[in-house]
Formats: structure tokens, C-alpha cells, sequence
């Protein structure tokens, strides 16, 4: 059940994140724009994330089953289950 609420906050999250585009308006039409603002994509390690952005501003515990792990960095924010990035959403 934790895992269900840890998965439906991710999808809140690329939701309300844009997840690594931009929502833009052309000629009063809504289109999404892809961000040009570096993260990491799914799979990457977790070695592979702090050798290429360096340390995390801040991280967060593990929670759930299979357990989940964020990661804060100034424009990004990384999920991993486990070791690995599930999804990273470009702050907006």
C-alpha cells in the first residue's frame, strides 16, 4: 500500500513538475517544450549521478516497498528505486 502512495506521489510530481520540459504558450495554444536543463535519466546509478552532478542539496530517506529514494538538487529533483533513477523531474 506505501508503495501505491510512493508511486502516486511521483506521478503527482512529474505532473506538477513538467518533468524535464516546458509548458509554453504559442498563438494561445498550450505545447510542451523540451527543458534544456541537464538530469539524469532513468537507469543511471546512483555513482553515476553524484559523479556527473555531484552531491544532492539534499537527500531523503528511503521509503516503501521496493523502497524509493529522492534527491534534491537546485534545478532537479532524482527518484531511484534502489540504486537506480526511476524518474527526475526538472523544477519549475
Amino acid at each position: 500500500m506505501r508503495s501505491a502512495k510512493v508511486l502516486a506521489v511521483l506521478i503527482g510530481c512529474a505532473i506538477a513538475g513538467g518533468a524535464a520540459a516546458e509548458t509554453v504558450v504559442i498563438d494561445g495554444k498550450v505545447q510542451v517544450a523540451q527543458s534544456s536543463i541537464a538530469h539524469p535519466q532513468r537507469g543511471v546509478t546512483m555513482d553515476q549521478v553524484k559523479a556527473r552532478f555531484g552531491a544532492p542539496a539534499k537527500e531523503y530517506p528511503a521509503v516503501g516497498k521496493p523502497p524509493i529514494t529522492r534527491w534534491d538538487y537546485p534545478s532537479f529533483s532524482v527518484f531511484f528505486e534502489f540504486n537506480r533513477v526511476v524518474h527526475s523531474v526538472v523544477h519549475g
